[in-house]
């Protein structure tokens, strides 16, 4: 018996900045902690991923600055626009997570924010390495290879 599809479960907020800039090397699934309503702002789509990064501090891994809107019918309960989130993962994961990221050159950066089936809202990490100025140019050209060959391919 399938479960009947909550409204609003096709939320997907990315920061496609991200993958122009940094080259992913691994990728994490993650729960979040949200207030109220901090979760009734997401599920309205009104979140960011701009300028976001992580940070591993004492065992626990943390979002900073992302941006989640103020709910319009939160009263004095609203939530902080910009405060920092922490992210639910295993130990395995944070541990990992903590030695790529104290290495020369790799970030933690969060990539998508979703509401899976269950209305939960997980955010997709990366452990990344910033893209050099030549890499920027080949990923231009090979996403304008990829218009060009779907564009003769239609007509």
């Amino acid at each position: 018996m399938a479960a009947k599809e909550k409204p609003g479960n096709n939320i997907q907020i990315r920061n496609k900045r991200a993958s122009f800039d940094y080259e992913f090397i691994e990728t994490f699934t993650a729960g979040i902690v949200l207030t109220g309503t901090e979760i009734k702002s997401i599920r309205l789509g009104k979140a960011s991923l701009v300028d976001t990064y992580c940070v591993v501090e004492r065992g626990e891994v943390w979002v900073k600055n992302m941006y989640v809107s103020e709910y319009f019918y939160g009263t004095y309960n609203n939530h902080a626009v910009r405060r920092d989130r922490k992210l639910l993962l295993n130990r395995k994961e944070i541990r990992n997570i903590a030695s790529a990221a104290k290495n020369s050159g790799f970030t933690v950066i969060p990539t998508k924010l979703f509401i899976n089936g269950s209305g939960l809202v997980k955010v997709v990490i990366a452990v990344a390495r910033g893209k050099r100025e030549y890499d920027k140019r080949q990923s231009l050209k090979e996403r304008d290879d990829k218009r060009e060959m779907s564009r003769s391919f239609m007509k």
